[in-house]
């Protein structure tokens, strides 16, 4: 559900008569709080609050929510140690249940960094709890806008720490995770684009040694085992090509450099309407919304519930092609 003074639980409420068309999904939450979401999204739906998934009865009327009735007052837009404690232990019962095959998909609504804090949390986000839960050393993030896949060898880190960080291990290992993803979303022959960290890929050395030095071994022994990879290539373009069908995916080297082209693409008028999340590398599915909490419009009933919709497509597609057996 994700934090609940977020827009995490009124998109949830908005979205689910379409995403009931080709899943079973069950709301890990606060019952309260979602009843509460219906009214603001002037749902008919009706919350049915159970112990288990088994218990759930997926009709067409009601919301089944995995009730943790852990919010004792709800006020939309503040961030308080309480909704970070609840957010965290929704995740913390998602990976559980998907662990344990209960459920065969987790898609994640927005959490908020500095709720988590305040209730002891040391992760950034969800990508590191849920690494630290399933025991997986080797993982990365890749949105998916369109026709549009990035993924990136770091994230959340300052610039200067991403650039000691491209390296031909890291590079390498993410290249081949970008491709087991590929494949796990039902391409068979992926091709993957590297882009190179420096401008115009080092430009022949001109402009820095970190590409021919660390990113060009990485592609060729990547191209060795197999892997249709390519580059560096000149960040400034990259993207462009992949987004043209010339690459299904773009390794990025750090977070900006792949985020930047995939929110340009799914802003709208200032607002996020659509992009996935997906972790790749976990012995689980999980994607996520590409948006955060937005506070400042929290209850008023006009996020945008694309990215949701989206988000649980590409987790239904990893599941239909095999990921979770």
């Amino acid at each position: 559900m994700g934090d609940p003074a977020g827009i995490g639980p009124e998109v949830i409420a908005k979205a689910y008569p379409k995403l009931r068309q080709n899943s079973r999904p069950i709301v890990i939450g606060d019952a309260s709080v979602i009843a509460d979401a219906i009214e603001v999204v002037d749902s008919a739906l009706v919350v049915e609050s159970v112990g288990s998934v088994d218990d759930a009865t997926f009709s067409a009327e009601t919301i089944p929510v995995l009730d943790a009735d852990n919010v004792d007052t709800l006020v939309r837009g503040e961030v308080r140690e309480e909704y970070g404690a609840a957010s965290l232990e929704y995740v913390e019962q998602a990976i559980e249940l998907a662990k344990a095959g209960d459920i065969d998909a987790i898609t994640t609504a927005p959490i908020n960094k500095q709720a988590t804090k305040l209730a002891g949390s040391t992760y950034a986000g969800h990508t590191g709890m849920l690494a630290d839960y399933t025991d997986t050393e080797n993982y990365t993030m890749m949105l998916v806008e369109d026709e549009l896949r990035v993924t990136h060898v770091s994230t959340h880190v300052s610039l200067r720490e991403a650039c000691d960080l491209v390296t031909t291990e890291n590079v390498l290992e993410t290249i081949r995770l970008t491709a087991e993803a590929l494949r796990d979303l039902g391409i068979d022959s992926p091709s993957v684009g590297v882009a190179g960290l420096n401008p115009h890929a080092s430009d022949g050395g001109l402009l820095g040694d970190e590409d021919a030095a660390e990113i060009e071994p990485a592609v060729e022994k990547a191209r060795e085992d197999g892997i249709d990879a390519t580059g560096p290539e000149s960040p400034d373009t990259v993207y462009v090509r992949a987004a043209s069908g010339e690459f299904d995916c773009v390794v990025s080297m750090y977070h900006d450099q792949g985020h930047i082209p995939i929110k340009m693409l799914g802003f709208a008028g200032g607002s996020a309407v659509s992009g996935v999340n997906v972790t790749i590398g976990l012995p689980i599915i999980r994607t996520s919304v590409d948006h955060g909490t937005a506070f400042d419009i929290a209850g008023e009933g006009i996020a945008s519930e694309q990215s949701l919709l989206d988000a649980v497509d590409v987790a239904v597609e990893m599941t239909d092609t095999g990921q979770s057996d």
